[in-house]
Order: C-alpha cells, then sequence, then structure tokens
C-alpha cells in the first residue's frame, strides 16, 4: 500500500458534510501524491459505549461501503476493538498498519480513550507518531448546520425534501416483500408490504410519499407509498404486473405527498389512492 492520508468516522448517511471532507481528502491526495483512505466501523460508537443504545440510521454498513468507496479506499475496523486505544496508540495503528502519514479531521471528530479535546493535541501527538494532522472548517449550507442529527430529525418529521437536500442523495430504504392483507388488491391497486432489510434504518414520518422504486426488473419506477403509525410500509408501482413476493425492492423516497388519514368507507379510499397515484405520477 502506498502512503495515505486518511479520515476516520462512522459517517452515517455520507450526507453533503462528509462528501465535503471527502472531495477535500482527494485533493490533498492529489497534491501529495498519497492514497485517499477512509476509516470507518461496522457498528455505531454508542453501542459499544452504551450497551443501552439503540441507534437510528441513515444507512447500512453495506451502503455507506458501497457510498464511501466513491472517495477512496475503506477500511471497516470495529470500534469495540479500537475503543480502549489512546489518541497515541490509534495513530501508531494507522501508521504501521495502513502507511498513514496525514490525518484528515472533520471539526467535531475526536477519538483516543485519552479523550483529547482540541485540534492542537492531535498535532502534538500526530507529531510524536509521524503524522501530521489536519483539521476541517465545518460545512454549513444555508441555515443548516449540516449533520446526521439533523437529517435523521428531518425524516421524522416528514421534512423529506430537507432530508434529501443535506444528504445530497434521495434517502433510501431496501426492503423484501411479504404477505400482507390485500386490501389494495382487493381495491383494485395492488400494493406490495415491505419489511426492511436493516431493522435499524430510520423509517420516515408516518404518511404517504412520492417515490421511486427498483424492482428486480425495473428501475426507477415512479410509485406511492404509505407509511402506516406502526411504522408498516407499501408501495404501489402503477407501471408494474406482476408477483413482488419474496424479492428485495429499493425505495428512493423524494417527496411528502400528505398525512395519512382515516376513510369512513371503501369508495373514499379508492378515490383518494387515485389521486395520489396522479400525484406521484405528476411529481416522480
Amino acid at each position: 500500500m502506498n502512503d495515505c492520508i486518511a479520515t476516520i468516522g462512522f459517517f452515517d448517511g455520507v450526507h453533503k458534510g462528509h462528501q465535503f471532507l471527502f472531495e477535500h481528502l482527494q485533493s490533498l491526495a492529489s497534491q501529495r501524491g498519497l492514497q485517499p483512505l477512509i476509516v470507518t466501523f461496522a457498528e455505531h460508537p454508542r453501542t459499544v459505549l452504551d450497551s443501552d443504545y439503540i441507534p437510528r440510521l441513515l444507512s447500512s454498513l453495506e451502503e455507506r461501503e458501497k457510498q464511501l468507496s466513491r472517495y477512496g479506499e475503506v477500511v471497516v475496523l470495529s470500534f469495540a476493538d479500537i475503543q480502549p486505544l489512546t489518541a497515541a496508540e490509534f495513530m501508531t495503528r494507522l501508521r504501521d498498519e495502513y502507511h498513514v502519514t496525514t490525518l484528515l479531521m472533520g471539526y467535531d471528530h475526536r477519538f483516543g480513550s485519552d479523550r483529547l479535546k482540541h485540534p492542537q493535541d492531535y498535532r502534538r501527538v500526530g507529531e510524536q507518531c509521524g503524522i501530521e494532522v489536519l483539521t476541517m472548517n465545518e460545512y454549513v449550507e444555508g441555515e443548516w448546520h449540516v449533520s446526521s442529527t439533523e437529517i435523521r430529525a428531518a425524516l421524522e418529521n416528514g421534512n423529506i425534501a430537507v432530508a434529501n437536500e443535506l444528504l445530497g442523495h434521495p434517502y433510501t430504504l431496501r426492503g423484501q416483500v411479504v404477505h400482507g392483507k390485500a386490501i389494495g388488491r382487493t381495491l383494485g391497486f395492488p400494493t406490495a408490504n415491505i419489511a426492511p432489510m436493516d431493522p435499524l434504518k430510520i423509517i420516515p414520518k408516518a404518511g404517504v410519499y412520492v417515490a421511486l422504486v427498483n424492482t428486480p426488473t425495473m428501475d426507477n419506477a415512479p410509485a406511492f407509498v404509505n407509511i402506516d403509525k406502526q411504522g408498516l410500509i407499501e408501495a404501489h408501482i402503477p407501471s408494474f404486473k406482476g408477483d413482488l413476493y419474496d424479492q428485495i425492492l429499493k425505495i428512493r423516497f423524494l417527496r411528502f405527498l400528505r398525512e395519512e388519514k382515516h376513510f369512513d368507507s371503501l369508495e373514499e379510499l379508492r378515490e383518494q389512492i387515485k389521486a395520489d397515484i396522479d400525484s406521484t405520477l405528476r411529481q416522480a
């Protein structure tokens, strides 16, 4: 492996703030003749520090690895393995195992069991380990301080447009089609009942969404997706005919269409579904 410039983090969602960091990483790598390296963790760090913590994730490990690999080589470590290490011990491991000569730190990133607080502390330790430590400024977009926390809040409030803007790409869920009550089929609008592949990923607020769905035979098919208050997900794909049971679908959420509501009759529900389909086909 060539000498590397590395950055470290969990990088949930690989949002615009992360992308800003990675683009700077690539630029510095090109200027210095180094290989860009992204070090991430298999599990959310807080699950190691707090055994009762259940994360609400924007991306699965598989999704993170795929997105991160666009910017450089990716190394996935167990946070449980490195958590006991001091900053100096961790940097020494990066130097010896991954040939890291430069470390680019995000503006709010901290690591090491000795809990260093200031950038100059990391620069001092880096000098002792033979690693140059550089720090980034915060990435801000308009009024938003772009962070995974802000994006999670937007999804939980149904602000899919804000979440997608901060992510830099549509929020995505992958799930397997399972058997449901077949109410949609009796109304003439069959729906796919979807069980998410990653139970830790956030399910957006209850309501109806405009989305694009990838099936095994179709890409970017317009769909309207209903999420109920229990988090059950149903997708109607107007252009699809056939059987999707047990298939894996990818849903990319585009817009929040309306709140979930109760209907007094099946005919009222049928008319609303027709209106949802019209809105979906216009907006997707």
